[in-house]
């Protein structure tokens, strides 16, 4: 009986999924919370990489 319950104690096999959903969730409840900061970063990474773009493509010539 106290070999079954040392067995049981130190079996993690479940231990690593539930510590997924936890991280998991705490990242959407993240991403939710910071939703509207989120995506004005992203459109503004966007704007400038694709300002960027126009710039180097005038500067390019072929010969």
């Amino acid at each position: 009986m106290i070999n079954q319950i040392k067995d049981f104690w130190k079996e993690e096999d479940g231990i690593g999924i539930v510590e997924i959903i936890l991280i998991l969730v705490v990242l959407i409840m993240l991403i939710v919370i910071f939703r509207e900061q989120i995506v004005d970063i992203v459109s503004k990474a966007f704007k400038q990489i694709k300002g960027d773009t126009t710039t180097i493509n005038k500067k390019i010539t072929i010969n």
